[in-house]
Formats: structure tokens, sequence, C-alpha cells
């Protein structure tokens, strides 16, 4: 395992940032930690940075102790959201930083900086500023100023948080054939779901600074743990389990709450046997998918979302008259709570 983070607890005065986390990231892998602000997920990170101090508990990088080492013998590659450039340097001089520091010889330095320009994309903007740059160009550099010294261990906290969304998405694209050619062990923080599904290998899901689940993007969507990683992951309608939605679909359940994906929700124009009346209230047009939002009798507001073409076959509109019913749902045992 590139990083184990071992019975770890933190406090900022009387605020539990951390409650007795335990994390195995294996090597050579790319992993999020995904949760909501005030979550604990830049807590963690940045104690495995060493930039804060485990108050309990230990943290290992690549087989050693390195609870108590400092953040420079730790050799962690750190890329923070405001990319932290420096302004009077070229983007030569910003990526070879670490390497200048290190007294590495100048004629190594100025070939790994012409590697990591090509690698990250930025051929021949080496003399520029990063005032001359684009947001994601500068977010580039930043990324290979980190990899320049060759870190064990690189950790990004909220990357393109500060990017608008048709950057982002395709910096997200690019980090990840990034990581698929360096193979260095990465972690990176963000809120934003669709980030931590596009791009990480493994998603561990943090709330109140606990973790509450980790898996693949497809065990966390299809096989949520808790009541707060079914919400936190996708759109979720949550019912109550008394819903007649449910008992004349035939989900039976002994708990307060039922969760239901928006997609798993079928609508038809005529009634069988199993489903409930409901009114269209709303469509919202995605391009490829249409969200339904649906009033029943009883005034319950349930969201469905329809894939275009099927429906280009309902044909349905605002006010009409459909029947509905639930393909899948999920409860969850009294002791968890969102």
């Amino acid at each position: 395992m590139a990083i184990i983070v071992e019975k770890v607890s933190k406090w900022f005065g009387g605020f539990h940032a951390l409650d007795d986390i335990n994390l195995e990231i294996e090597s050579g892998s790319l992993v999020a930690l995904l949760g909501p602000s005030g979550s604990g997920k830049s807590t963690l990170l940045r104690l495995i940075a060493g930039l804060e101090p485990a108050d309990v508990g230990k943290v290992w990088l690549v087989g050693e102790d390195a609870t108590h080492r400092s953040v420079q013998a730790r050799n962690i590659g750190f890329v923070f959201q405001h990319y932290a450039l420096f302004k009077h340097m070229t983007v030569r001089k910003n990526i070879a930083f670490g390497l200048d520091i290190r007294s590495v010889a100048k004629a190594r330095i100025a070939e790994r900086v012409e590697e990591l320009l090509d690698l990250v994309q930025l051929q021949g903007l080496g003399d520029r500023y990063p005032s001359q740059l684009s947001g994601g160009q500068r977010q580039r550099v930043a990324l290979a100023r980190a990899l320049a010294v060759e870190p064990k261990v690189l950790l990004l906290d909220e990357p393109f948080g500060a990017l608008d969304a048709k950057v982002r998405k395709d910096l997200r694209a690019w980090l990840r054939r990034l990581h698929d050619e360096v193979h260095v062990t990465t972690v990176f923080v963000t809120h934003d779901q669709e980030e931590a599904m596009e791009v990480a290998d493994r998603i561990v899901v943090m709330n109140k600074g606990k973790i509450e689940q980790v898996g693949t993007a497809a065990e966390i969507y299809d096989h949520p743990a808790t009541p707060f990683v079914m919400s936190f992951i996708g759109p979720v309608n949550v019912l109550p389990s008394s819903s007649g939605l449910f008992q004349s679909g035939g989900f039976e359940s002994t708990q307060p709450e039922i969760f239901l994906r928006p997609h798993d929700v079928l609508i038809e124009t005529s009634p069988n046997g199993s489903s409930v009346p409901a009114r269209v209230n709303r469509l919202i047009h995605l391009g490829w998918e249409i969200q339904v939002e649906l009033v029943f009798d009883d005034g319950q507001v349930v969201m469905a979302h329809l894939p275009k073409e099927r429906f280009n076959e309902l044909q349905i509109s605002p006010q009409q008259r459909v029947y509905v019913k639930p393909k899948e749902a999920k409860s969850f045992p009294l002791h968890y709570t969102i």
C-alpha cells in the first residue's frame, strides 16, 4: 500500500474534524476524497501531506511510518486549488523550483523541465509568465511542478474548483490520461460527484469526519452503504414507506423511508395492475435526458428521469395523467442517519 491511515482523529478546538479514520490506498491508484463542505476531506489530505498533525493515530507512506515526518521528508507533491505559482517566475522556472532547491544538476533540471512541458502539453509556453496563461494552463503548470521532484504520492486539493465548467471537464479527462502515463499514487479532494466518478479508480465518501464508504464509482452508486451515500451520489427521491407507490409495486419495508432513483421510476400512459396514477407537473429538457416532475394524488412529488428515446415513445406533456411504478428501491436500517 502507498498510503495507510490508521485510527486517525483530529480536533480543531471543540470541532471533531476527523473521527477514527482508517484508510488504505494502493500504490499507483487514483483516489478521490469526496464529500460536502466540512466532511473532513481536505483535513485528511493535509494530514497525509504533513501540513496538519494527527492528534491520534498514524500515517504510513510506502511502508514507512511518516506520522512525525516533516512535509519535506515525506516526498509529497501537493497541488492547491489556486495553483500557488510564483508570479515573477516563468513557466520553466516554476516547474524547476523544487529541483533547484534540491541542488539538482542544471543539465538534468533543463531535461526534466522539457519532459514535463511535453507531458502536460505546454510545449512552447516555457518562457511565459503565469499571468499570460489561462486557468487550465496554470493548473497544468502546478501539476508539472509537483511532479518534477518525482514524488511518491501526489495530492490535489480541489484542483479544478477555480475553473469554469468546460475547462474543468477537459482537465478531468486530461488528469486521467496523465495518471495512466505516470502511475504516481494520486489522491484528490472534490465535492463534485461527477468529477470523482469520472476520474477516480476508487472513491472515499466522507461525511462529518467519518468515512461512509470506499469503492468504485459503480459500487457506491449501485450499492450505497448508507442513506448519506445514496443521497449524495446522484439524485434520489426519499419517500415514506407508507406511500401507495411502494405498496402497489410490491415493495415492503419496515423502515420509515425508502430511497428511489429517478431513473428507476417507470412511467406508462395507461394503467396496469401495479401502477399508481400521477400528474405530470413539469418537464425539464436536458437534451439527452428529460426530467419529469410527477405529483401523486396525495400531494407527494417524485422526480423521474427518462432517456430521450423513451420520452419520445411516451409523448407525454404537462398536466397529463400518467401511471407510475418503481423498478427498484432501497431502504436502510434505522441506525443509519443522513
